[in-house]
């Protein structure tokens, strides 16, 4: 990001909901903090509740002092902010709101000076979003007649389906031409991830090895030690296979694996995940059953706390077979990652919180002055997204001394620890991108529909195949299934670290040695879902 914002009026419908009041005003007021905002700016919020213009200021204040890096309390500007903030109370159906928007989008952009430039954000959940895209459009409130513009924000999902996006994406686009709408990845947003492509292009020692020639596989996990809380009913018709694996997962697959951009421009960016997306081969229904794995939490044990199983969480069926965990092996069929395995890996209610990313580096031949050294281990890069942000690498070297043994070290670089940097979340970002017109870290609807393309084969044939859930305790590491998924390569899963640590933390310190544990099935446990003796995997 650089320099200030264009002139512009946001309007957030769902401005009370908990999207809003967690990140939305967090990320507007730390941009308006930076002196990331024009002058010229404005925020409407839209929702059904009552609520006076002070009355929604105030709900914005509390929200900032409980969720925002900064905090108004100490801040003396704050009135000027709170005073740029306005509150429209309508049903989303209620074609009448919106001339009241209308007439109120107006006045302000006479006392703001912005020429008609709108951003409107459907923090909703998608089953409004046909009312509010065509009473927009009835209201005549996205015309964009140059020079003023009107751009789209989605939250996620995008569908439930190939088809059911298709279907959404031709309702919008009667509105909205594809460059003026911003589907949002939050996961885009985020700093590493941004800081990916970086990493592979402006240092000259890994994109000459970023291939099939040099790397082993990849290893994609994003992992939470969090159940479904609020969000079950949500959750029951989604899974971690559309909740997850569609758009998160596959965007940081594209990632890893795209050829150089001829640029970092956002449709440059968008072209190369695009073929990275055509090229993954096709999960047949025999691949489904070889290269998958879901599974759904039971009972267990997380920080010295019982947590419930998935079964027992609100708006969640007592015989549930909604997945909560989901991993599998893909390849990408191009030249420079054919034989290449990536493995996905997402669950909830599992050891750690976290989102890391492994490149495991071929091993070396074997080479007889080196016998006698111990065991090489893999070099291995780490990208660390969440909640640590940084950058580890795995090296042999000989431990001091006057033996002969090999060991492996670490250079590990924390971005978030130890250091005065307070890394932006994620939608400071994308908001500000989304005002600059920037598509880069939002999916294009090419994206949208191949991802949904690779992943529908997928559910069709769990929705036919039975399994018995729940098959992991909470706080366990996944269904066995998911280790056998790599054993069967000789590999295994490299652990997830979590945590926010500056230095290396305790589970990579023998990472190259040691194995891990792997809770066992719960159906056949103990009536409080504590795992039995877990199985430990070793070394490859």
């Amino acid at each position: 990001m650089a320099g200030q914002s264009e002139a512009c009026i946001l309007v957030i419908f769902g401005a009370t909901g908990d999207l809003a009041r967690r990140k939305l005003y967090s990320a507007l007021y730390a941009l308006y903090r930076d002196g990331m905002l024009s002058a010229n700016f404005a925020v409407v919020g839209v929702a059904r509740r009552e609520k006076t213009a002070d009355g929604f200021r105030r709900d914005i204040f509390q929200s900032l002092q409980q969720y925002s890096r900064y905090k108004p309390s100490e801040d003396q500007t704050w009135p000027d902010f709170a005073g740029r903030f306005y509150y429209l109370p309508f049903d989303l159906r209620d074609r009448s709101g919106y001339v009241r928007l209308k007439e109120l989008l107006a006045e302000l952009d006479e006392r703001y000076a912005v020429p008609g430039n709108r951003l409107f954000y459907l923090a909703v959940a998608p089953g409004n979003f046909e009312a509010a895209i065509n009473n927009l459009a009835v209201a005549g409130l996205a015309v964009n007649e140059p020079p003023a513009w009107q751009r789209l924000m989605l939250e996620k999902p995008f569908g439930r389906d190939l088809a059911s996006a298709e279907a959404l994406n031709r309702q919008i686009r009667k509105l909205f031409a594809e460059e003026h709408i911003f589907r949002i990845d939050h996961y885009l947003g985020k700093e590493m991830i941004q800081n990916i492509t970086v990493l592979r292009l402006a240092n000259t020692f890994f994109e000459p090895v970023w291939n099939r020639n040099y790397i082993n596989n990849i290893q994609i996990n994003s992992v939470e030690t969090v159940g479904v809380g609020e969000r079950g009913a949500y959750y029951e018709k989604a899974g971690a296979l559309r909740d997850m694996i569609q758009n998160h997962m596959l965007q940081l697959l594209t990632l890893m694996a795209m050829e150089p951009p001829a640029g970092l421009e956002g449709r440059v960016v968008r072209d190369e995940k695009v073929k990275v997306l055509r090229s993954l081969q096709p999960l047949t229904a025999e691949r489904v059953i070889k290269d998958t794995v879901r599974g759904q939490y039971g009972p267990g044990c997380i920080n010295g706390e019982s947590a419930a199983g998935y079964r027992a969480e609100a708006g969640v069926a007592s015989a549930s077979n909604t997945e909560t965990f989901a991993a599998m092996k893909v390849f990408i069929e191009n030249f420079r990652w054919a034989g290449v395995p990536f493995y996905l890996r997402t669950g909830k209610r599992l050891a750690v919180k976290g989102t890391e990313i492994f490149i495991q580096f071929n091993s070396l031949p074997e080479i007889n002055y080196f016998k006698d050294y111990g065991v090489l281990t893999p070099n291995l890069l780490v990208i660390r997204v969440n909640p640590v942000e940084g950058v580890h690498l795995q090296l042999n070297v000989k431990r001091p001394g006057t033996k002969n043994l090999i060991v492996p070290i670490t250079m590990d670089f924390c971005q978030n620890c130890g250091l005065d940097i307070n890394s932006p979340e994620a939608y400071e970002r994308l908001l500000f991108d989304a005002i600059q017109g920037d598509p880069a870290l939002f999916t294009g609807w090419e994206e949208v529909a191949l991802a949904w393309r690779f992943v529908d084969p997928v559910a069709e044939v769990w929705a036919q195949s039975d399994v018995l859930f729940p098959n992991y305790a909470a706080g366990s590491w996944g269904p066995a299934q998911a280790a056998d998924l790599l054993l069967r390569d000789g590999l295994r899963w490299w652990p997830v670290c979590g945590g926010r640590r500056s230095d290396l933390p305790d589970c990579w310190r023998n990472a190259g040695t040691a194995g891990y544990n792997i809770a066992p099935a719960v159906n056949a446990g103990p009536p409080d879902g504590q795992a039995g003796e877990a199985a430990v995997y070793g070394p490859h």
